[in-house]
């Protein structure tokens, strides 16, 4: 079987992570590759789940709310107050 480099630019630390828990686990870098190549060829498909963000900030309530925002100050529809203004509308 012919062999063919992969070259994978990865930050240095992940990548001593990743060495360390593959000697933990008794692999090395390269061969968990070659597993993980593997299964997605076997599989048809990336062998875990991948999601999107799910942070509430890029929901889409939040986001509808700030392009309102941001039509009212392009508008000039917004009031600006200090701290100590609002504090004294208490």
């Amino acid at each position: 079987m012919n062999q063919a480099v992969l070259s994978v630019r990865i930050d240095e630390d992940i990548k001593r992570r990743f060495d360390c828990f593959c000697a933990d686990a008794g692999l090395n870098a390269s061969v968990a590759v070659n597993m993980f190549v593997r299964a997605v060829i076997r599989n048809k498909k990336i062998p875990f789940e991948i999601t999107g963000n799910d942070d509430p900030f890029y929901g889409e309530r939040n986001l509808a709310w700030l392009e309102e925002s941001f039509r009212q100050l392009e508008e000039g529809g917004v009031v600006v107050k200090t701290m100590e203004e609002l504090e004294a509308m208490e």
